[in-house]
């Protein structure tokens, strides 16, 4: 199989907060090395990794760092990573919308990039001049664009909009509409960032089919970015784990997935705190103890059930105080949420509370999970986001599918009288 694109040692340095090295010693001592001298640009010897995280020591820094691999032919390959990784701009050098500090990438054939909300877009412009515009920048002849424009319009799904001037199209319909030009337009190589979480279910349903037409049917070249891991299971055959900007790992899609999802959480199914001055929370909610438990027995199991228990303090009174909690998979799919009121409406007392909520057996699978709590006020002001907490439901042997038609949630809640 031949290969599509070729990523050959790509690196990009940026001087943070500033456009090139902005000091005029340092822009002469760069022409001076590499123009009269002939050497190395000595700029490209510093600078820190891109850790979003860390303060540096440098004001350069590497966005990306000897990125090398080949993308065959057909192939759907998806790039993962947490944001600052990388992954923009490696799509962005790409699609040649910036270039590369070092290293070159040798694509073959026509590249179609989406790359945010409204690229290559001009507000004032209709839907439909704006669809003339992209195919012309994408180098085909307008009588091409022609043959293809109903059909266009079809897929983005806003013909009644396709006249009115994209300024006032929402964020949605912009991308409905950049996608349906970017993936008709028969490029060779389809490159998507992230901007697909912006669309509705519907659109995303359908534009990740016409991904998989692309790539399966008419042997296209597909580079997709995103956060959503079922996505990335479901369309791509292998992918690349960017970290710091650099690649951490590659190889076949649900390989890449598991490194990256395995690595990217700690399992903490139980917290608890003595002194409350160093517990989890702020002013309005501190976390004294967080547990999930099995129902019945000693493990988490799929025959077992589990009891979320919770215990805080709440620094605030004569409110409504609404908790309420999320499980998602580990690949962010939520499968359940509920919102508890905690006390008497408008009757919160100062002090410590108790929640217990019981889910019963049969309603997992085995796998990981992550459950996100927050603690609201009068059912909108959020008072505290309580970290994501992470458990695993193990396989059972006497799993009773039965149980699955009678699902009831037990919920306790009591105000203990303690306070702070």
């Amino acid at each position: 199989m031949a290969t599509a694109i070729s990523f050959e040692n790509i690196s990009k340095q940026y001087r943070l907060g500033l456009v090139s090295t902005k000091t005029l010693s340092h822009d002469l001592n760069r022409w001076w090395q590499t123009s009269v001298l002939k050497k190395d640009d000595p700029y490209l010897k510093i600078g820190d990794v891109n850790n979003r995280a860390t303060k540096g020591t440098s004001d350069y820094v590497w966005a990306l760092r000897n990125i090398t691999f080949d993308v065959q032919e057909g192939d759907v390959v998806g790039i993962i990573g947490k944001n600052g990784a990388g992954k923009s701009t490696l799509l962005k050098i790409l699609s040649k919308v910036t270039a590369p500090t070092t290293g070159a990438i040798k694509a073959k054939g026509r590249i179609a990039s989406l790359l945010e909300v409204g690229t290559g877009f001009h507000g004032e412009m209709t839907g439909r001049e704006n669809i003339y515009m992209n195919g012309a920048i994408l180098g085909m002849t307008k009588p091409e664009i022609a043959r293809k424009l109903d059909e266009i319009v079809d897929f983005s799904g806003i013909e009644r909009y396709i006249d009115t001037p994209v300024k006032r199209y929402s964020s949605g319909m912009t991308v409905r509409l950049g996608f349906a030009v970017a993936a008709h337009l028969d490029p060779e190589i389809l490159v998507v960032d992230e901007v697909l979480a912006v669309g509705d279910a519907e659109f995303q349903k359908k534009a990740i089919g016409k991904m998989q037409d692309v790539s399966r049917g008419e042997g296209r070249t597909v580079l997709f970015v995103s956060h959503n891991m079922a996505s990335m299971r479901q369309l791509c055959k292998t992918g690349i784990l960017l970290k710091d900007g650099s690649v951490e790992y590659a190889g076949k899609i649900n390989e890449v997935v598991e490194y990256y999802v395995g690595n990217s959480y700690t399992e903490n199914p139980k917290i608890y705190f003595d002194d409350i001055s160093t517990a989890l929370g702020n002013e309005n909610i501190k976390i004294k103890s967080f547990e999930v438990a099995p129902t019945e027995g000693d493990a988490l199991t799929i025959s077992s059930g589990i009891t979320m228990k919770l215990l805080f303090y709440c620094n605030k009174k004569s409110i409504v105080l609404d908790v309420s909690y999320q499980i998602y998979t580990i690949e962010d799919f939520l499968i359940l949420g509920e919102g508890v009121i905690v006390g008497k409406a408008h009757e919160t007392q100062k002090g410590l509370y108790s929640l217990e909520i019981t889910i019963p057996k049969n309603f997992f699978n085995s796998g990981k999970y992550r459950i996100n709590i927050w603690f609201g006020e009068n059912n909108k002001y959020c008072l505290y986001q309580m970290p994501s907490q992470i458990f695993t439901i193990e396989d059972s042997f006497n799993r009773n599918s039965a149980g699955l038609l009678q699902i009831e949630f037990e919920k306790k809640s009591a105000y203990t009288g303690t306070h702070f």
